[in-house]
């Protein structure tokens, strides 16, 4: 049997995380939130900016469940998204030179090739730096992102899918590549509804 605590995600991740949920809720609303995920030993004291993985998959499942528990599935998944956006714009800022999609040469590509070559990049991210594990797939004009090992979900059990973190980390990903276009994003399958992995739909041309 797997140890809950087995699978983590780099400190700065972790930090990117929790800064993002404090844009998007205030500070009062993340203490909010770690003191009901009985997180306390996080208040006021984020994890240090570095690539240690220390950073654990029970403790990013937990606290998006606490949103959806405290503000309700609707409202709860309001916030997810918003606190995905937000965790791609600050993440860029450390990640995007290593990742190879800030240079001009990347930026100059057509939109579909941006499109399935930040999807790439950014999975490869995923896979090299934290312990979840990212499969892309092409399917006509969809851009399948399967997540085979999921920290948003990790331990949870639900009737419908819960990531929604990762769609709006996605979301803001494509509207940043394509210079502000809106491109659907849907996840289909969950680990936490009983599914083999949690599988999010991209179209891959934008919707405007």
């Amino acid at each position: 049997m797997i140890e809950t605590q087995s699978f983590f995600y780099p400190n700065r991740m972790g930090r990117i995380i929790l800064s993002s949920m404090e844009e998007v809720m205030g500070r009062n609303g993340v203490h909010a939130i770690l003191n009901l995920a009985s997180l306390t030993s996080l208040l006021d004291n984020y994890p240090p900016d570095n690539s240690e993985r220390s950073f654990p998959f029970t403790t990013i499942s937990c606290m998006t469940d606490m949103l959806e528990q405290v503000y309700g599935p609707h409202g709860g998944r309001g916030l997810a998204l918003r606190v995905g956006r937000a965790c791609f714009n600050n993440g860029i800022r450390q990640y995007g030179t290593q990742m190879g999609i800030t240079e001009m040469a990347f930026r100059l590509l057509p939109l579909p090739a941006k499109v399935s070559g930040g999807a790439k990049a950014f999975a490869e991210l995923f896979n090299h730096f934290t312990d979840q594990k990212v499969r892309i797939e092409e399917d006509g004009n969809k851009l399948l992102w399967h997540i085979e090992r999921c920290p948003l979900c990790w331990g949870r059990h639900a009737h419908e899918p819960v990531c929604h973190l990762a769609v709006g980390l996605l979301q803001e990903a494509l509207y940043w590549l394509s210079g502000g276009k809106v491109f659907n994003v849907e996840e289909k399958t969950c680990i936490a509804a009983g599914d083999a992995c949690c599988t999010i739909e991209i179209d891959q041309s934008p919707v405007y």
